[in-house]
């Protein structure tokens, strides 16, 4: 026998919407309302549906209904809001009401029945006219699915076209690169795979349910690769995340993978694949080949290290490392920022204060690159007005994870600590040691110190580049008559297992000993012609990384490490791959298709095989193992899975040899 659904200790009786607190007031999410809906007529007994419909009302009022407005058919974020101003709410409160409608629309009642499929269908206009860019991902799989299902549910050609053709372009936009270009968040990269595995699950289309399978399983594929073995957290960079992501202060990302495996949003055989792993092992994806980011993330038994070629927005994480800590609650976490005035971590809501934000958002653009354990980064503020400092800070998340602390020799046992240039910062933390050496920066003004101190809990090694009176930077102007580029800062970072060295001041010693090679050409005021060069590189044993960036335009130059030019792969592991056509190989199979992309993954240790093609026309793939070949023919997006000898194939086909 059904129960009456349990509500959320957050409803609120006298809004009917799920409320929430803080100190400017009470809002009640717009969203959260029609989730909540949706959970109840599913729930369906006759107190539920009662209360489905109270609720309900409570949404469709937050609907933009006027049709001289540009946003007919869009919702407000918070019932309070008087005007539209996040144009995602649309996405979202559709994403709770076509399903409910799909899966339980008989058990409301009229007029509500109609009124709630006028919304949907209103709804659906507003995301038609915002057209997201398929940059956006999270929003674009959202549209997706919103408008493929809801023109099967309002049996609407125009949306149904629009939505195939629409995931369509979003396939070939993320083939073009690789990984999604929304690249590897552990807070958006969930809404992707829950909007594709409702389409996956809901759709009447066979093709559109191959395609959203196929993007599941490589989106699928990108997550189990990056995620830490020790630690059970996602590994970075991450295009964005928010701040109890970045601290740690979330369940580890390993429960999502159970959560997806075991409701069927994801295949069995990444479960399988990523207790297959290797213990250490090194990713390379990449986002965007015309914005030149990828990212790299090499993963450890003791640490995992993540870097992008650049930033995607202030809330991107280019930096990022998690260490084991075995029996702790949280592992160690260390990122970096570029911080403009000072800002650290506040309560702020809805608004920004000049010191205080929920987020400690990152406000310079960045390059990097990434070799093992070895990165080296520079940041450049994003932009600055009247300005009272700058600085890029390094940040071990709770200081009191860090069991030892030294600058080159010294032990530091109190802060703040001066740290002079050209010394390097080495931190203990659990399993491993985290050093930091800054390298050449800009200097704005006359103070510019460099220092460990403790903010709010964290350890922060932080340098300034200005630190004084507000003020404005005539000469950071461009067009301006005196611009000879962007102010910058670099620096250099090394993870390393404690077991390999002594002491921190041994693995200072070691990096202090490697090969330093530094040049920044000479300043000149720019007319909009000719580059200013700034080249690092380091070398130690048989290690190189470098990069090099032209300061007028920040734009990167070259990238490379000891085995040469950095490319822009599509997916490289030791046993996973991605190209346009392939072969492909790796652990004794090869993949073959006269169409791609395609991708291959195996691990003959656990006798797993699996091939992915994503491409948007019928192919011949053959897929070779040491249990003999498969070869379809006229294959559409879909996986191959050998397993244990077993063939299984997700994908439309018509012949197989």
């Amino acid at each position: 026998m059904t129960h009456p659904m349990t509500l959320p200790h957050s409803f609120d009786p006298g809004a009917a919407l799920p409320a929430k607190t803080t100190e400017y007031g009470t809002f009640h999410e717009v969203r959260a309302g029609a989730s909540l809906a949706a959970q109840l007529v599913a729930n369906g007994t006759a107190e539920d549906i009662d209360l489905a419909h109270v609720v309900l009302e409570a949404v469709l009022r937050c609907q933009e209904r006027d049709p001289r407005d540009p946003h007919l058919g869009a919702f407000r974020w918070m019932a309070e809001d008087t005007w539209i101003e996040d144009l995602n709410a649309v996405t979202f409160v559709l994403r709770a009401l076509i399903p409910m409608m799909i899966q339980h629309g008989d058990r409301l009642r009229p007029p509500l029945h109609g009124r709630v499929l006028d919304a949907i269908r209103l709804g659906l206009g507003e995301i038609a006219r915002l057209n997201v860019l398929p940059a956006y991902t999270n929003i674009t799989a959202l549209d997706i699915a919103n408008t493929c299902l809801g023109g099967e549910l309002l049996h609407d050609p125009a949306l149904l076209a629009r939505g195939r053709a629409k995931l369509a372009a979003w396939i070939e936009f993320t083939n073009h690169s690789g990984h999604p270009h929304e690249f590897n968040s552990p807070t958006y990269l969930p809404v992707s795979i829950r909007a594709l595995g409702g389409l996956a699950e809901l759709s009447q289309d066979a093709a559109t349910r191959s395609r959203a399978r196929a993007m599941l399983a490589r989106l699928g594929l990108s997550a189990v690769l990056h995620l830490h073995h020790a630690s059970g957290r996602w590994a970075g960079p991450y295009g964005r995340a928010y701040q109890p992501t970045i601290t740690t202060d979330t369940p580890p990302e390993r429960t999502l993978l159970d959560e997806w495996i075991a409701g069927g949003l994801l295949p069995g055989w990444l479960g399988t694949l990523w207790a297959a792993l290797p213990a250490s092992y090194t990713v390379v994806e990449t986002a965007s080949r015309p914005l030149e980011m990828a990212l790299t993330t090499t993963l450890t038994p003791a640490y995992a290290l993540g870097v992008a070629s650049k930033g995607l927005s202030p809330q991107s994480n280019v930096l990022m490392a998690h260490m084991a800590r075995p029996g702790r609650t949280h592992p160690g976490v260390f990122y970096t920022r570029c911080i403009v005035d000072d800002k650290w971590l506040g309560d702020s809501y809805h608004r920004t204060d000049r010191t205080r934000t929920r987020n400690l958002l990152d406000e310079g653009e960045f390059w990097g690159v990434q070799a093992g354990s070895r990165a080296l980064g520079i940041y450049t503020p994003t932009r600055l007005g009247e300005t009272q400092s700058v600085k890029a800070a390094w940040i071990w998340v709770r200081r009191a994870t860090v069991d030892a602390l030294w600058v080159g020799s010294r032990r530091i046992e109190t802060l703040p600590q001066a740290v002079a240039p050209g010394e390097t910062v080495v931190a203990a933390v659990g399993d491993a040691y985290v050093a930091v050496r800054p390298l050449a920066f800009t200097r704005l003004g006359s103070q510019t110190p460099l220092r460990l101190v403790e903010r709010q809990g964290d350890l922060v090694l932080e340098r300034y580049s200005y630190q004084g009176p507000a003020k404005t930077f005539w000469e950071l102007n461009w067009p301006g008559p005196f611009f000879q580029g962007r102010p910058f800062s670099a620096f250099y970072v090394e993870l390393a297992a404690r077991s390999a060295y002594p002491s921190g001041a041994a693995f200072a010693q070691a990096i202090d000993q490697g090969e330093w090679d530094e040049h920044l050409d000479p300043g000149y005021t720019y007319a909009g012609q000719g580059e200013r060069r700034y080249r690092v590189s380091y070398r130690r044993g048989e290690g190189e990384l470098g990069i090099e960036i032209d300061l007028m335009q920040w734009r990167l130059l070259r990238r490379w490490s000891e085995a040469g030019e950095l490319g822009w792969p599509a997916l490289a592991a030791p046993f996973a791959r991605q190209s346009l056509r392939g072969p492909l190989h790796a652990g004794g199979a090869t993949l073959e298709a006269d169409h791609g992309p395609i991708w291959l993954a195996a691990l003959p240790d656990a006798d797993l095989y699996v091939a992915g093609y994503l491409g948007l026309e019928a192919a011949q793939v053959t897929l070779t193992t040491p249990h003999g070949a498969t070869h379809l023919t006229g294959v559409e997006a879909g996986v191959i899975v050998v397993q244990g000898g077993a063939v299984s194939i997700a994908a439309p086909y018509t012949g197989e040899e």
